[in-house]
């Protein structure tokens, strides 16, 4: 065997040289041209050959992956083609070039706590260029999307605009960064393109879009902000590369004081965690991981908040009950965490709150004194704030109402607690995700009432 057929047959051609990049970049060259009906006919072929080729050109597993991906896709595209849910060919283009970039490489994952100090110093330097490295990483995912679903548009002469590919590749490319920095069984060349992708397409369907610019702001703005939290110690990658998707999303569709509103009960609630930890701790309902929050606190929080802040860009003449519904919510979770971690200080022993019965610090369920007014706190903090900010020009009614709001939706979460979570019908983020979009629900109904 001569030395270029054993450079091959060792799979170091995949290693040396990006040559699987190099395919990529030219199926994404040929894909206007070829259609999305063809398109699919070669993936499925290209999908079978590789699979069952058993050719050490083919590396990895990570090529079989993203070629399966890009299938699912192309078959959804195909069989929605010419319905009202029609998966646009110029998504699947992008979210598969959003996969393609970090084929061979995971760069939003997390480098593990080390005891020794000098050692530790050593990784605060690496996280410090690890963060840098993923930013420029990201950039990278956005112009990849931007290019492959503008190349798609151009070639095909779609109706859309370019503002609104910019958009979408923003958000697919977050998105996709997001799943990746997920711990999952599930191989990332698959829940990466997938995940971009349907996200990519909720958010075409709405049509709307703002002015680069104002994009690119926000995803700094919001990517700085989730960094600081990071290095911090008080959110993980996942946390972070969340917070700055809810970031984007919130500040493109409502406004920059929306965003700075949630940003406050991620601040309170973060900085909360740490009271009295270490009593907490001694007694076993500290928050977990040191009170480094992840990407499920972030969203069982906070995805009523998005919702209500898509639907006020949306529809805007629905946008004062919506403001208000979005107060609400913000508070409930203020309240609920600020309850959580502050009343299960209490010297006496708290109650459960659908049998008033004592019980102990930190079952789900138990409410004590000093909570309920933690909750209140938090509440009218929010409503101030509110106010402050400009989300809301009415002092007394955006105090009364976001309060009202956040209280009793922490009470919800209580209730929740004590009932579904206690039976195993819900997991905790599960109550929390339910209780916001209750308080968002009182804060509402209180605004028409009062109104």
């Amino acid at each position: 065997m001569n030395r270029a057929a054993r450079f091959f047959k060792s799979g170091n051609f995949c290693k040396r040289i990006p040559v699987m990049h190099i395919l990529y970049f030219l199926l994404i060259l040929i894909a206007p041209f070829a259609g999305v009906n063809l398109l699919f006919l070669l993936s499925v072929v290209l999908f079978l050959g590789i699979r069952f080729s058993g050719n050490s050109f083919f590396c990895d597993r990570d090529i079989i992956s993203l070629t399966f991906s890009l299938t699912i896709m192309l078959f959804v595209s195909v069989i929605s083609g010419g319905s009202s849910y029609n998966y646009p060919f110029y998504i699947v283009l992008a979210a598969f070039a959003i996969a393609a970039v970090g084929n061979h490489k995971t760069s939003f994952s997390e480098t593990d706590s080390v005891p020794d100090f000098k050692l530790r110093r050593r990784r605060i330097k690496k996280r410090s260029f690890s963060i840098l490295w993923s930013s420029a990483f990201l950039a990278l995912r956005i112009a990849a999307a931007f290019f492959a679903a503008s190349w798609i548009v151009y070639w095909q002469e779609l109706p859309v605009s370019y503002n609104m590919v910019f958009f979408i590749a923003v958000i697919g490319a977050v998105t996709g960064s997001l799943f990746e920095s997920i711990p999952s069984k599930i191989d990332k060349n698959i829940s990466v393109p997938l995940g971009a992708g349907m996200t990519m397409w909720i958010f075409e369907d709405f049509r709307y879009w703002v002015p680069p610019e104002k994009m690119v702001i926000a995803l700094v703005f919001s990517f700085f902000l989730g960094v600081l939290a990071y290095r911090a110690k008080i959110a993980d990658v996942s946390a972070l590369l969340s917070a700055a998707l809810l970031g984007v999303l919130i500040i493109v569709f409502s406004k920059l004081s929306w965003f700075l509103l949630l940003l406050t009960f991620f601040i309170l609630g973060g900085g909360f965690t740490k009271y009295k930890y270490a009593y907490k701790e001694s007694i076993g309902i500290a928050q977990a991981k040191d009170g480094i929050r992840s990407y499920e606190n972030v969203f069982s929080n906070s995805t009523a908040a998005l919702a209500l802040a898509v639907a006020y860009g949306v529809f805007p003449e629905h946008s004062l009950p919506i403001v208000y519904a979005y107060m609400g919510t913000v508070a409930t979770a203020t309240g609920d965490t600020l309850a959580s971690e502050i009343g299960t200080t209490a010297k006496g022993r708290p109650r459960m709150i659908t049998t008033l019965r004592l019980s102990e610090p930190g079952v789900d369920g138990a409410v004590s004194l000093l909570g309920e007014f933690a909750a209140i706190f938090g509440s009218a903090v929010i409503g101030v704030l509110a106010y402050l900010l400009g989300v809301s020009d009415n002092f007394i009614l955006t105090v009364l109402i976001t309060t009202a709001g956040g209280f009793f939706g922490t009470n919800m979460d209580s209730l929740l607690g004590a009932t579904l979570q206690k039976r195993g019908v819900l997991s905790n983020s599960g109550v929390n995700f339910a209780a916001t979009f209750a308080g968002a629900g009182i804060s509402a109904v209180l605004y028409f009432l009062i109104t």
